[in-house]
């Protein structure tokens, strides 16, 4: 699958962005998708994850109740809505679609085969 991901930017703490994942190549509704990020001089982390028909999610406890994964099989689309951001949320945002098929997401980022470029986010205090 090849991913490209947008939406990231610049946005005071309290604010809002939306990140886009488009994707294109193997069928993209059989594979479960995962946004994870990387801030600098820190590890790679788990930050959201759907399963392929979009029935289940999964969320790092320090986004829990403030980001939302949804996709959009029709569009090939994965999305991140992220809300109430805080400085600690600034990173490099990935997205990733699994290696299997049709397998529930896993946290850990070489369960992941491809994935996007990745997307700044930045958050002033």
């Amino acid at each position: 699958v090849q991913l490209q991901a947008s939406g990231g930017g610049l946005v005071q703490a309290g604010g809002s962005l939306r990140l886009s994942c488009a994707a294109s190549g193997r069928l993209f509704s059989s594979y479960s998708m995962g946004w994870l990020r990387q801030a600098p001089g820190k590890e790679r982390e788990f930050v959201a994850a759907i399963t392929w028909g979009g029935g289940s999610t999964y969320y790092a406890d320090s986004v829990k109740g403030r980001f939302t994964i949804s996709r959009d099989n029709a569009k090939n689309t994965v999305y991140l809505q992220m809300n109430s951001l805080k400085p600690g949320d600034t990173a490099v945002y990935y997205c990733a679609a699994d290696r299997v098929t049709f397998r529930s997401p896993r946290s850990d980022s070489s369960a992941y085969l491809d994935w996007g470029q990745g997307t700044q986010v930045t958050v002033s205090s």
